[in-house]
């Protein structure tokens, strides 16, 4: 059973000087416990480093041509899909053949992309909740389509899977177009880009950019349905940080769905380690598994549409019953807060010796 933790004290100006468990304990959604430690430096024993030594030499490097290739052969599809396809607001208009081709391919090679990464298997759930059919069974057309997918944040390997899945698009920042092989891609999952810096595109601008989209997928079966990570940040996988209201703002529904990452070693979530480390270590890693359990269509109440916020409190609690998360108050400056503490934090050598 999910429990409300309460949200971190203030760090005040001593936070850096704070002993590793302290910190670990006071912002525990973002605290590692896998074998490698605290943002993954921690020390290993013999048999591990020389398990990632070997690794780095033969896994890593076939794994990075074979993610390559991936994305190519992708790049590839998008291109010769796109030709003299008509542009609506500076992203391809694919419909008929040109979409059933970028949906399907880009279904399989997120999925081969996966399995590159070491997600050789996938476990998946189907949950049906007796409340929810009773309710929504039959009503569906009437009711509407789901106009975005909600899910917890643990990992950016969560953005592939969704594709693997369902294909759909997320926001993205306005640089990822222009950029060589993921521009086009990102084009054709039908991204929303944005100019985070800007003062053009404040959270009320993507939050209203976010929500015409969300109602466009509703009445356009062909547009894509939207990624909204409504947590705004990744944790450890065991915490559900408070929910932003962007994703509940059109009042449609939303398909719910809970990403668990299990490990012996490694942890692939990415919590407090920064990029180019975990994605070396991830790829290190022989196999990598992932849990997913996706719960029936989220159908708003009147109240619940005239109220984002207890819609979006009402799904997250939903999440956290069925995907046994705890409930915290923290949000991203917690986290940022705690990774600067870190950074100016002395590790133990034993730090993690009861974890390994």
């Amino acid at each position: 059973m999910a429990l409300d933790i309460a949200g971190a004290p203030p760090p005040g100006p001593d936070a850096a000087d704070a002993p590793v468990e302290e910190l670990d304990a006071r912002y525990a959604p973002y605290a590692r416990r896998d074998a490698y430690g605290v943002m993954g430096r921690g020390p290993l024993a013999p048999a591990e480093a020389a398990r990632l030594a070997i690794a780095a030499a033969v896994l890593l490097p076939l794994r990075l041509v074979a993610g390559m290739l991936v994305v190519l052969l992708y790049y590839l599809v998008c291109r010769v899909c796109t030709l003299f396809a008509a542009a609506d607001g500076g992203r391809p208009r694919l419909v008929g053949w040109r979409r059933r081709a970028v949906l399907r391919a880009g279904c399989s090679l997120s999925r081969a992309m996966l399995f590159v990464f070491g997600f050789y298997w996938i476990r998946e759930t189907d949950k049906r909740l007796p409340s929810a059919e009773d309710v929504n069974q039959g009503r569906s057309e009437e009711l509407g389509r789901p106009g975005a997918i909600v899910s917890n944040h643990v990992s950016y390997v969560d953005i592939l899977y969704h594709m693997s899945a369902s294909f759909p698009s997320f926001v993205a920042k306005e640089s990822v177009s222009r950029l060589p092989l993921i521009g086009l891609i990102s084009k054709c999952l039908g991204c929303i880009f944005v100019q985070r810096e800007s003062k053009s595109s404040d959270s009320k601008g993507v939050s209203g950019a976010v929500t015409e989209r969300v109602r466009e997928v509703s009445q356009d079966k062909n547009t894509p349905m939207m990624l909204l990570f409504p947590e705004g940040t990744t944790t450890n996988g065991d915490y559900l940080l408070p929910f932003k209201t962007g994703a509940f703002l059109a009042s449609a529904p939303v398909q719910p769905v809970i990403l668990r990452y299990t490990y012996r070693r490694f942890s692939p979530a990415w919590d407090s380690m920064d990029g180019a480390r975990h994605v070396f270590l991830l790829l290190c890693q022989f196999v990598n598994y992932m849990e997913v359990v996706r719960l029936p269509v989220y159908y708003p109440s009147e109240q619940e549409k005239e109220d984002p916020k207890l819609y979006a409190n009402n799904v997250r609690k939903l999440i956290s019953t069925e995907g046994n998360l705890i409930l915290s108050n923290l949000g991203l400056a917690d986290k940022r807060v705690y990774h600067a503490a870190l950074n100016g934090s002395s590790l133990p050598d034993n730090r993690h010796q009861k974890d390994d």
